[in-house]
């Protein structure tokens, strides 16, 4: 049922690892700081869709001679 990389279990073993390394009082922080830059991330990816049509050429091709 769960085959890959992001089985429920590795995903505890993660945390764990991640608990030991940087123990519970820098937790929040690393949150804080993971959750602002996809935040940012999200916004840069849609202003570059917003401003793409913009940049991109006609995709449709002059016709010669017709």
């Amino acid at each position: 049922m769960f085959e890959g990389l992001l089985q429920p279990m590795h995903l505890v073993v993660i945390l764990v690892i991640v608990l030991i390394v940087f123990g519970p009082g820098k937790l929040p922080q690393i949150g804080a700081g993971l959750g602002k830059s996809i935040r940012e991330f999200k916004k840069a990816i849609s202003d570059t869709e917003k401003d793409a049509p913009e940049q991109m050429p006609d995709k449709e091709p002059a016709t010669k001679g017709k």
